[in-house]
């Protein structure tokens, strides 16, 4: 019984981790201004757009804000996290516990995004420097936004850019300052998407 409740863990966390992923990068993409018509950006359209579409008619957007896309991923959220608390057969939380673990795991999946996503343009700049390939340029769209307030603290280097490094310090204090909060909020770690 103990399998058959870990592979149900592993399937639900797995399909609401994939599609709230793109969910969130659909939402990045559109606040950081980067290209529509890249091939990435469509899929996360193409992929996410069935959902989005009828509760955009219920829920507008807030300034560049899209609020149905966070609505969804804030119920998504919630709805993983009661699901994964059932299966270990705890009674369902109530329902603010839940808002807040779900605003949690969102934050924490953000951050995980933005994580990777400097590490990926990293190693790519030292990889294929000047590379005109989609995935590249929509990664320089995603984390300049992020990268270019730290690249303006930091005086020039002679073109080494040290910027990176304090965002990575910006966001390992998110990360323990999130992970406090999930322990203040009682947050069953286990649980939680994103985190």
């Amino acid at each position: 019984m103990d399998a058959l409740r870990e592979i149900a863990n592993l399937l639900i966390q797995t399909f609401f981790n994939l599609y709230i992923l793109a969910l969130l990068l659909r939402l990045l993409l559109q606040l950081s201004k980067a290209d529509f018509y890249n091939p990435i950006s469509q899929f996360m359209v193409k992929v996410t757009q069935p959902v989005v579409a009828p509760t955009r008619r219920m829920i507008p957007s807030v300034g560049r804000i899209d609020s149905a896309t966070l609505v969804i991923v804030l119920l998504l959220q919630m709805l993983a996290t009661t699901a994964l608390v059932l299966i270990q057969g705890y009674p369902i939380p109530n329902p603010v516990s839940l808002a807040i673990w779900g605003v949690l795991g969102t934050l924490g999946m953000v951050i995980n995004i933005y994580f990777v996503a400097i590490i990926a343009s990293i190693i790519l700049s030292w990889v294929a420097p000047g590379s005109y390939n989609p995935t590249i340029l929509l990664l320089h769209q995603l984390t300049e936004p992020v990268m270019a307030p730290f690249r303006k603290l930091l005086p020039s280097m002679g073109g080494l850019d040290l910027s990176p490094i304090f965002v990575f310090l910006a966001i390992n204090i998110f990360q323990i300052i999130l992970n406090n909060l999930a322990v203040y909020a009682r947050l069953p770690a286990a649980y939680v998407i994103g985190i």
